[in-house]
């Protein structure tokens, strides 16, 4: 089994910016890809980035230029650094892990959310 433990959201003004991080623990060296998905209310739960332990990089359109995703395999932990935030951006935020992918299909496992809330 892996835990995933996510941190870092919170309340932020349209253009401010904030760090989320995800730690992962237990069985880890099964694990490949790492990402974030979000999920707004009302709305489904959508893919925000990946990244690979090779770091091989995939981001929502509606992020690209803004948020940067990236991984320190020492510790074990994934960061997404949100930038230019808007409005639209708030939702909860996951932290998503599998063996294999997470792009296609979400992984197995998920943290328990963190909320990112931004203000007009």
């Amino acid at each position: 089994q892996v835990q995933l433990v996510e941190s870092g959201g919170g309340l932020v003004q349209a253009g401010g910016s904030l760090r989320l991080s995800c730690a992962a623990s237990g069985s880890i060296f099964s694990i490949n890809a790492m990402g974030w998905y979000r999920q707004a209310p009302g709305k489904q739960r959508e893919l925000v980035a990946a990244i690979t332990s090779g770091g091989t990089t995939n981001y929502a359109d509606s992020v690209k230029g803004r948020f940067t995703i990236s991984r320190d395999n020492a510790k074990n932990t994934v960061y997404l650094q949100m930038n230019s935030l808007k409005p639209e951006d708030t939702a909860v935020y996951y932290c998503n892990a599998d063996r294999w992918s997470v792009v296609a299909d979400p992984g197995d496992y998920w943290g328990q959310g963190t909320q990112v809330t931004v203000s007009s």
